[in-house]
């Protein structure tokens, strides 16, 4: 066995792979959303435009990779995982909106 069976994404069953990335990009979606939040609030405030431009770069790369990582999976894959990421963003934007506690 050569180390490209040892880590072919395509050997792990579909039914395996979908729930655990619609559960990786749900928390994906929870800190690119999260850190959106403080990256506007050091904006708005006025306060540290350098950290929320790393900030900023940080979240695209993490999205960036996490979403590559899901297409080296394959496109359902992708799709789950996108999913988890929208469904991150209903509940942050529930949650700003105030109707979660």
């Amino acid at each position: 066995m050569d180390e490209r069976t040892m880590i072919d994404l395509n050997a792990i069953p579909l039914l395996v792979l979908l729930p655990v990335s619609l559960a990786g990009g749900f928390a994906l979606g929870l800190a690119y959303f999260r850190v959106l939040q403080i990256s506007a609030d050091l904006l708005v405030r006025g306060q540290r435009p350098l950290l929320a431009l790393a900030l900023t770069a940080g979240r695209f790369a993490l999205v960036g990779a996490g979403l590559y990582g899901a297409v080296l999976a394959g496109g359902l894959v992708l799709l789950a995982a996108f999913a988890g990421v929208l469904f991150a963003k209903s509940l942050m934007l529930r949650k700003a909106r105030g109707a979660i506690a």
